[in-house]
């Protein structure tokens, strides 16, 4: 397992034994054919948590590479796509209980599976390793505010929380 331990203010877990879809922030685990789907920590941190979401296909359905597959309500709004094609069962259990899938991200959080068309091992071990995830990390706010100071750290964040401190001021005086 690696650790972040400052990773926007918050500790975050990575397992090692997992595979990673990098866009999307997912994390991937092979089980009988198929391959199951969930919300890796450091995205969950980086969204604000999951707090409604949409199954946007069939349950038992064909998805297509790219399809928009689940729509999620999180600080912002978050479509996931289909990391590649299949048929695709959705974790309803997860989407009852939305907002509580924060404690068992790696587990009964999941979110959705997709049986590939193909040879699913290749198809698993097309996703990036643990090592590539990491990597990928350090290009996010969660790396470039590992204390979640309220403004960000983005030139445009720290401009619009510098102009209202300075508004506030002004008024105050």
């Amino acid at each position: 397992m690696a650790i972040i331990e400052k990773f926007l203010g918050q500790r975050v877990e990575v397992p090692e034994d997992l595979r990673y879809h990098l866009d999307q922030g997912l994390w991937a685990r092979k089980t009988q054919g198929a391959v199951v789907f969930g919300l890796a920590q450091p995205a969950w941190v980086l969204t604000g948590g999951v707090k409604d979401m949409t199954f946007l296909c069939n349950d038992g359905g064909q998805v297509k590479t790219g399809e928009s597959v689940l729509f999620a309500i999180t600080k912002k709004i978050l479509y996931i796509d289909a990391p590649f094609g299949g048929v695709i069962r959705y974790n309803k259990k997860a989407q009852k209980a939305s907002a509580q899938t924060d404690t068992d991200l790696y587990g009964q959080a999941w979110l959705f599976m997709i049986r590939p068309q193909g040879d699913s091992d290749a198809v698993y071990l097309s996703l990036s390793s643990p090592g590539e995830y990491l990597l990928s990390l350090r290009k996010t706010d969660g790396f470039k505010n590992p204390l979640g100071l309220k403004g960000g750290v983005s030139g445009m964040c720290k401009a619009v929380y510098s102009g209202i401190g300075d508004q506030a001021a002004n008024r105050d005086s």
